[in-house]
């Protein structure tokens, strides 16, 4: 009986990250350190008293440890109705952002619209402008339109500020859409918005939970728009509570650097939850 020898060479073995060389690790420790090393500044000055930061200095190591910082910002309750505030706002806005641009991408990307071209370019040069030459003019239409001072105008020019950037990015991972898909939704009988609702956002998913990270991010964490729209402190979400605090408390360096980690953590938490998500979302296409 023959016997059949296979003359294919053996393909080498795929690297894993467990097999990486331990040379990256050296490499990436001090840049570690130096990522963190602020955060860490930033924690021991929040868990320092008063008297100890004024005795011996900011950059100087705790003597002991308290909680005395972070019983002065949650103390008064205003960090927590600023925290409150900045989750209102950005599950409003991430949500309306990520809704309109997901449909204006599926349009754009799959349907012959005039200038659709055009209109894509208009969008995402909205982003282009300076946010400072538009303060005076988004602050009084708010007023014109009466929703001054209010949290929904807040979600209103988060999303108008944030939808072109949202859509052009969703355009082009529509577009790179197998178009067969496509077709065998249409041979099913699906129509446009069976179609967009049960493949295309399924398909969607890791660009939308990339974006949805980012926008969280960002949101949170404005301040222009936010003192732009907003005038009682009430209203106030966590950044321009801070920058309160900081004027409240001008000395009191332990109370600020408790508040700004107590608002650094509602973004830590959806960056962690999201990691793969996102991670995988910023590599899409990379492969192709």
């Amino acid at each position: 009986m023959a016997v059949v020898t296979s003359t294919q060479a053996p393909r080498p073995a795929r690297r894993t990250p467990d097999s990486r060389s331990p040379w990256f690790h050296v490499v990436m420790i001090p840049f570690t350190i130096l990522w963190l090393a602020p955060i860490i500044f930033v924690l021991l000055i929040a868990l320092r008293n008063f008297d100890d930061i004024a005795a011996r200095g900011l950059g100087a190591l705790p003597g002991s440890l308290s909680l005395d910082g972070f019983a002065g910002a949650l103390a008064d309750g205003r960090v927590a109705r600023a925290l409150a505030n900045s989750a209102i706002v950005t599950v409003f806005a991430v949500a309306a952002s990520l809704a309109l641009a997901s449909a204006a991408a599926y349009a754009l990307s799959r349907f012959r619209i005039p200038f659709r071209r055009t209109l894509l370019l208009i969008m995402l040069a909205g982003n282009l402008l300076p946010p400072q030459i538009l303060l005076i003019p988004v602050s009084r239409i708010a007023q014109d339109l009466g929703i001054y001072d209010t949290l929904f105008a807040l979600v209103i020019v988060q999303v108008g500020f944030g939808l072109g950037f949202y859509t052009f990015v969703l355009h082009g991972f529509m577009r790179a859409l197998p178009t067969e898909v496509f077709e065998a939704a249409l041979l099913d009988g699906a129509g446009s918005g069976r179609t967009f609702w049960s493949i295309v956002l399924p398909l969607c998913r890791p660009a939308l939970a990339a974006l949805a990270a980012l926008a969280t991010t960002w949101i949170f964490n404005d301040l222009i728009w936010a003192m732009t729209v907003l005038r009682t402190e009430a209203q106030f979400p966590i950044t321009a509570a801070l920058l309160n605090l900081q004027g409240g408390f001008s000395n009191s360096w332990n109370v600020i650097a408790a508040g700004s980690l107590v608002a650094a953590v509602p973004t830590a938490i959806v960056f962690f939850v999201f990691q793969k998500q996102f991670v995988s979302g910023l590599l899409v296409g990379s492969n192709k």
